[in-house]
């Protein structure tokens, strides 16, 4: 891995586990659960526990193959840093969904804010992620 892969890996996988666990707690977990209510998205339930537990699992992927490059096999690890890398890509444009549904109040999003910024930086550094992996070319 590059030295901007490795900073880049080690802020989304901070940054996606710690959410995904801080939204196991007040006031974090009363603003997610009204979140995935208002804005509509398909199996509540189903929504929720993927949404956190996708970002706990991604954070430890994201973990494991900045501190573990060199133990593990070239094949494993591009698999576990793509899909972790498309996985967040997938998780903000449901953010971006979430952010901009008429139904969900500002005062439950991060920043207190509509606009989608946070998921918009975390979109663009996951996509760059993989750019820069591929040495700059996605074919």
């Amino acid at each position: 891995m590059t030295k901007a892969n490795k900073i880049i890996t080690g802020i989304l996988g901070l940054s996606m586990f710690t959410f995904g666990v801080l939204k196991f707690i007040n006031p974090f977990k009363y603003w997610y659960s009204t979140q995935i209510i208002k804005s509509e998205l398909p199996f509540p339930t189903l929504s929720y526990w993927s949404g956190q537990m996708g970002e706990i699992l991604i954070g430890l992927s994201l973990f494991f193959v900045l501190f573990f490059d060199s133990k593990t096999s070239k094949k494993n690890f591009k698999r576990i840093f793509t899909l972790s890398n498309l996985s967040i890509v997938i998780i903000m444009v449901i953010a971006f969904y979430v952010h901009l549904h008429p139904n969900v109040p500002s005062e439950v999003l991060p920043l207190k804010i509509s606009p989608p910024y946070i998921p918009g930086i975390f979109l663009f550094l996951a996509i760059l992620n993989l750019y820069l992996k591929k040495g700059g070319n996605f074919y």
